[in-house]
């Protein structure tokens, strides 16, 4: 099985984190001196434009007039997102749908709550020079990418990828700025602004087209907290898509507050990442039931997807498992 030792390490990330939970829980349940209920919510990367209606419902005073008192953690590598939540060391925990589903897996008892953005923004970046306009034009090159990866694993099994050699990412866009031979992975924001903003013309595939596209920077909980408060799941909840909603409107505020969190995010990517987002978060679905609405399709989907590729293997996990929309503020499917 391909992801035997990512899903290996989070088998034992959760198994250290089990009964470290109720201090946690404690202070979760405590009061804080402004008299709001204190609940903590884990990134999973530092903080940028993927997470910015969560922060604004932060600065905008959202969570604070639904009674919370919300502590935003930024994640990183170290940062085992879904164990953490599973296992109470933070109330709500911010993923990406794949992400869910191998914790899901092996055994983490944690469900999905929203999905502000309906399409994957994952891609292979290439150079326009290049001529390539898709997925299946791969050939004759280099692609830097993690290969392990889910993404990955979906576009070795779909594509020929004649003649491509495969390396491991470098994190930036180096190499893709001096190699005109040479294909990325990114996400359609930093990357892409980052190659521009350094003279080349980057071209965007993305995975979401070719039938991979888990939903991102989902919200998600643990299924003790949402069987024990589900009046404050619903709070919070409510709050994050008002909280989306303001940032898809007016980033302005919160982007500031975000470049005084983690600097290396710059004004300009950051708005450039909101003007990004609109698509990805406002398609057809989500303006007919409303910012963050989930399906049995979608998930199943993704699902047999995750199975196709060999990353889970079959009947391990069903879509009923793993999300409810229960607590959006508009009716969903």
């Amino acid at each position: 099985m391909r992801q035997i030792l990512a899903l290996l390490s989070t088998v034992l990330i959760v198994a250290a984190f089990t009964g470290c939970g109720s201090a946690q829980e404690e202070q979760d349940a405590a009061t804080s001196s402004e008299g709001g209920r204190k609940v903590s919510l884990v990134l999973n990367w530092l903080p940028e434009a993927e997470h910015g209606g969560f922060y604004a419902a932060q600065v905008h005073g959202y969570y604070k007039e639904a009674g919370l008192d919300v502590e935003i953690i930024p994640g990183g590598v170290d940062v085992p997102t879904v164990p953490r939540v599973a296992t109470g060391q933070s109330t709500f925990g911010v993923t990406n749908a794949d992400d869910l589903i191998f914790g899901r897996v092996e055994g983490a008892e944690v469900v999905a709550l929203m999905a502000p953005m309906q399409v994957s923004p994952r891609v292979i970046i290439v150079h326009e020079e290049s001529g390539i306009q898709s997925l299946a034009d791969l050939k004759n090159m280099t692609i830097s990418m993690n290969a392990k990866g889910a993404f990955a694993q979906f576009i070795q099994k779909r594509f020929p990828l004649e003649n491509v050699k495969i390396v491991p990412y470098a994190g930036n866009v180096a190499n893709f700025l001096v190699d005109k031979n040479l294909a990325i992975q990114g996400y359609n924001i930093s990357e892409t602004f980052n190659a521009r903003k350094q003279g080349a013309r980057p071209r965007n595939l993305f995975v979401s087209e070719a039938g991979y596209n888990p939903y991102t920077s989902i919200l998600f909980t643990s299924r003790e907290t949402l069987s024990k408060d589900r009046e404050m799941v619903a709070k919070f909840v409510q709050a994050s898509v008002r909280g989306w909603e303001k940032y898809l409107e007016d980033p302005k505020q919160t982007n500031e507050h975000i470049n005084k969190l983690n600097p290396e995010m710059g004004l300009d990517i950051l708005q450039f990442g909101a003007e990004e987002l609109q698509p990805m978060v406002w398609t057809d679905e989500a303006k007919e039931h409303g910012l963050g609405v989930m399906t049995d399709e979608r998930w199943t989907s993704l699902i047999k997807a995750m199975e196709e590729i060999e990353v889970i293997e079959p009947g391990r996990v069903y879509a009923k498992d793993v999300y409810t929309t229960e607590f959006l503020p508009k009716k969903a499917p």
